[in-house]
């Protein structure tokens, strides 16, 4: 009798254990869901089996990362560049795992959460504006890039700030989690500039930082910051300055070691490449007027965009 409730209550502990494992590394919203499918990653079970088990994909998505992933006109419902390349996977899943009636959930993520919710499960594909780089590599899997970027700065148009080095004392907004904050505060002591640097907890907050004047500056991908400028009431009042600091590729972002997965995910972006409709969906979003305002962002698509599409990688930008 001893040992029957011994191993009752072994059993039980270790189901406790399980379901605050599940849901470790999410907000309150992403870890409602999370128990199940966490104990499903820490089972060992690849993403395909996951998918086809519970008869859904779950997707991440930001709610303020324009033109890739963000909330335009309905609520819980993204748009964007990269959400229409996530699409494009989701229909290939479809097609590989024969399920037609896939069901597709979005679970809404931030910069910081983003990587363990992918971790534990939570969500099973993430393409919005997340860098590949060889720090993150070591915990999660990219496919191949389907963006390119610099990372520049965002300021008041006429502002005496042109590059970098002209932030020396000034205050400095980014966005927590990137790696943008990282590469800015490394900078920072670097070159004992005395910046005074914000986290803002999301490139919304940031922006709103540097319109109400509690900071100076604004870094982050160009591409990014050329999405916040043409949602402002006044896209003319700012410009994108300074020289990049660095180049970052972005990529969907999938459980590490799971190749069946990857190579479906691959696959679906690698053919959306090679049969030119990447360009009309590059269009769509960079060239021509985006909701929810029809304000055009006028960001042609690069050379090195265009190198990523003609050769596909998985690797993080030189």
């Amino acid at each position: 009798m001893m040992n029957i409730k011994r191993k009752t209550m072994v059993l039980a502990a270790m189901a406790a254990l399980a379901s605050l494992t599940a849901c470790s590394g999410g907000d309150k919203g992403a870890a409602a869901g999370s128990a199940a499918s966490g104990a499903t990653a820490a089972a060992g079970e690849d993403t395909l089996q996951k998918i086809k088990n519970s008869g859904t994909i779950v997707l991440g998505y930001r709610d303020s990362s324009i033109p890739f992933s963000y909330i335009a006109d309905k609520p819980g419902q993204p748009v964007g560049y990269a959400h229409d390349l996530e699409l494009k996977i989701v229909d290939a899943v479809k097609k590989e795992l024969n399920l037609p009636n896939l069901q597709v959930r979005y679970n809404p993520i931030t910069s910081q959460n983003r990587i363990p919710l992918v971790l534990n499960g939570t969500i099973d594909v993430e393409c919005g504006s997340t860098t590949n780089n060889a720090e993150r590599a070591k915990q999660v899997a990219f496919s191949s890039a389907f963006f390119e970027v610099g990372t520049r700065l965002l300021v008041a148009k006429g502002s005496p700030i042109k590059d970098f080095a002209d932030l020396k004392g000034k205050t400095v907004v980014t966005t927590a989690g990137t790696t943008s904050e990282r590469l800015l505060k490394a900078y920072n002591d670097k070159e004992k500039l005395g910046m005074n640097i914000i986290s803002a907890k999301d490139h919304g907050e940031a922006f709103l930082m540097l319109q109400n004047g509690r900071a100076q500056a604004f870094m982050m991908d160009d591409v990014l910051l050329a999405g916040e400028r043409a949602k402002s009431q006044d896209p003319s009042k700012w410009e994108i300055v300074g020289k990049p600091m660095s180049f970052e590729r972005y990529g969907c972002m999938l459980r590490k070691g799971d190749d069946g997965f990857k190579k479906v995910v691959d696959g679906a972006l690698q053919a959306t490449f090679k049969s030119g409709e990447i360009n009309t969906m590059y269009q769509k979003w960079f060239e021509q007027p985006i909701p929810p305002k029809g304000v055009n962002m006028q960001f042609p698509m690069s050379e090195q965009v265009k190198g990523i599409i003609a050769t596909p990688t998985d690797q993080p930008a030189e």
